[in-house]
């Protein structure tokens, strides 16, 4: 069985305001993130991601970051990082990101048009923050060369498939019972 599989099987479900939500290394940085079972995810994204003349990895803060990094440093790909974080520097895009569980602001800078990005981020569950990137990258005229998310939460409201999106996942899970459910071991895409 592979790490990520495992890692998820093992996860403790907390419950925030009505939302199950699995604690795991990836999306929250505990239990600790064991090197291998990083290794393992961005070998898996690099396989799986078309990056064929991507300019720049695009990630959210703050849990994409470790992945996109990793990645970086596999393909010599620069990354730049959605803050939420106003700089007022010129060319500066507000998108308002929105979860199951929170809404804020984040803004995007050192994206330009014409730019082929590879978005990645390390859950996709309601879609609200993946599809705020999406749009604002549309609305800067940076072409979405592809979007990897490392594991896809099933059941409920996507707004990245309701805008229209292609996300691309390296597994599907559902929380059912209080316990991470395996929908597709493969990820969709």
């Amino acid at each position: 069985m592979d790490q990520l599989k495992q890692s998820l099987l093992d996860a403790p479900i907390i419950e925030k305001n009505g939302y199950h939500y699995f604690v795991h290394p990836i999306s929250d940085g505990i239990p600790k993130l064991e090197s291998d079972l990083l290794r393992e995810i961005v070998v898996r994204i690099t396989r799986k991601a078309d990056l064929e003349d991507v300019d720049r990895i695009v990630t959210p803060a703050a849990m994409g970051i470790h992945i996109s990094t990793a990645v970086s440093l596999m393909t010599d790909i620069p990354v730049t990082v959605i803050r939420k974080r106003e700089y007022g520097l010129e060319g500066e895009v507000e998108i308002s990101q929105q979860t199951g569980y929170s809404e804020n602001e984040m803004y995007i800078n050192d994206v330009y048009e014409g730019e082929r990005v590879l978005v990645i981020d390390d859950v996709l569950s309601t879609g609200g923050t993946l599809a705020a990137v999406l749009e604002a990258l549309d609305g800067i005229g940076a072409e979405v060369v592809d979007t990897v998310a490392v594991i896809k939460k099933a059941g409920g409201e996507n707004k990245v498939d309701a805008a229209g999106y292609d996300v691309k996942t390296l597994i599907n899970v559902d929380v059912v019972d209080g316990e991470v459910v395996i929908v597709d071991e493969h990820g969709d895409g």
